[in-house]
């Protein structure tokens, strides 16, 4: 079995899985998200079998219908008995490039400090933002490939990273090359995020218009003519950026090709739903607190191009506020999204197995609905949905094959226990167990 001490460094050319207890996820072709009911209905084949070459998948279906090998060159053949195959997952919320952890902050809040009481004395995002202006990029760069080698052995085979510690020109252009770096040099699909707009830095107190203008005038078009960034985004909340400066800083990135990704509604409800609509934002996250005028401004825009709603169960968890309400979102037709926010003030993990038992034990979404969040709903809220999400011929066969365990939502119910046995990312072998032995 070629698997190398660096672990993503060796490519199995050709693979064949056999005896899987279920193939999880086998849309078609062209199905790019899942809504509402059909998020429950997630299209299993039981007793099956997976083939992928050069990295994509080119074959599955039932064993009963399983293909003659003839030719074993190059190919490597795992027995899955009793193990589930899975897309793996797709993380389409983090922020993993940063300086340093806020466990003191963490001691705060265990003392009874509210998230925005450390913010206001100078803690949060602007503490995140002074370590990481004062470390070089390498370190950096190191810092995040170590958590993006954790996130990957856990099951993530696509993540979307954002900017947001710089809070300056200089510094949000090098966490951004950073990103970029990280794409250039891991095995995963890595989108990037502007989040300028994330709080506003200490030496433009007083000064929000120019701050704002930087980030539109300045920041945006170079981010755009060097090719640093996917999406922008604004972090919309208030006693950080209104709706009017959200607006501003979607329409700078619009004019750019940079679409709309948006952090509302986490601890109170503002307007930034409907405006974010309005701006065709590709996702909409957080969402811990919504009123009927926000869930119906999300229903009614199902009739256009409905945003996907991607909801942050760890954040809510760590630092014991609502959850978002997924099942309100489900029930009214709407494409919900699991991700990490990984982050080292209010989401200190990357782990999205710890994610999709909080979204099944806390938000009461099926463990059906939670994989498909965290699989092709997730893929499609980075523009990723014809890659990776599903387990369909042409697509890359980045994986996940579980420990024997009895059924699929014993993933979510052994909360805190490692299910996972192998991952494979365009089939390599980033995580090696049983089943590859």
């Amino acid at each position: 079995m070629p698997f190398g001490a660096a672990g993503f460094l060796c490519r199995v050319r050709r693979l064949l899985i056999k005896n899987a207890k279920a193939l999880v996820g086998t849309s078609p072709l062209g199905m790019n998200c899942y809504r509402g009911a059909s998020m429950a209905d997630l299209p299993m084949i039981e007793d099956g079998w997976l083939a992928a070459e050069d990295g994509r998948i080119t074959g599955l279906g039932a064993m009963t219908d399983f293909p003659g090998i003839t030719d074993w060159k190059d190919l490597t053949l795992i027995d899955a008995t009793g193990r589930f195959v899975l897309p793996g997952w797709c993380d389409s919320h983090t922020h993993v490039v940063f300086a340093a952890p806020r466990e003191e902050e963490f001691v705060d809040k265990i003392k009874g400090l509210s998230y925005q009481e450390i913010a206001a004395r100078g803690g949060g995002i602007l503490n995140s933002a002074m370590k990481l202006r004062a470390m070089d990029e390498e370190s950096l760069y190191h810092h995040a490939k170590a958590r993006l080698e954790e996130m990957m052995r856990l099951g993530t085979v696509a993540v979307e990273i954002k900017s947001g510690y710089g809070l300056s020109l200089e510094s949000e252009l090098k966490m951004l090359r950073v990103i970029r770096r990280l794409k250039e040099t891991m095995p995963l699909p890595v989108k990037a995020s502007l989040l300028a707009a994330h709080a506003l830095p200490p030496e433009f107190n007083g000064n929000r218009e120019g701050y704002l203008r930087m980030i539109c005038d300045d920041l945006i078009p170079q981010v755009a003519r060097e090719g640093l960034a996917d999406f922008v985004d604004v972090f919309c909340e208030t006693n950080y950026f209104t709706v009017a400066e959200m607006e501003n800083v979607l329409k700078a990135g619009n004019a750019f090709g940079l679409r709309g990704k948006v952090h509302v509604n986490q601890f109170t409800s503002i307007g930034a739903v409907q405006a974010a609509i309005k701006h065709e934002a590709l996702s909409i996250d957080h969402l811990e607190v919504l009123d009927e005028l926000d869930i119906e401004a999300l229903t009614a825009s199902l009739a256009a191009a409905a945003p996907f709603t991607t909801l942050l169960p760890s954040c809510s968890f760590f630092l014991r506020i609502p959850y978002a309400p997924a099942r309100a979102l489900i029930e009214r037709g709407l494409s919900v999204v699991l991700a990490s926010d990984f982050n080292p003030g209010s989401t200190p993990s990357g782990n999205l197995n710890l994610v999709l038992s909080l979204a099944c034990i806390q938000m009461r979404m099926l463990p059906e609905e939670a994989i498909a969040a965290l699989t092709l709903n997730g893929a499609a809220a980075m523009d990723l949905q014809d890659e990776l999400g599903s387990l369909t011929p042409g697509k890359r066969a980045s994986l996940i094959i579980t420990k024997e365990i009895p059924s699929l939502a014993y993933l979510p119910y052994a909360f805190g226990n490692d299910n996972i046995d192998t991952v494979l990312i365009d089939g390599k072998p980033i995580r090696s167990g049983a089943a590859l032995q």
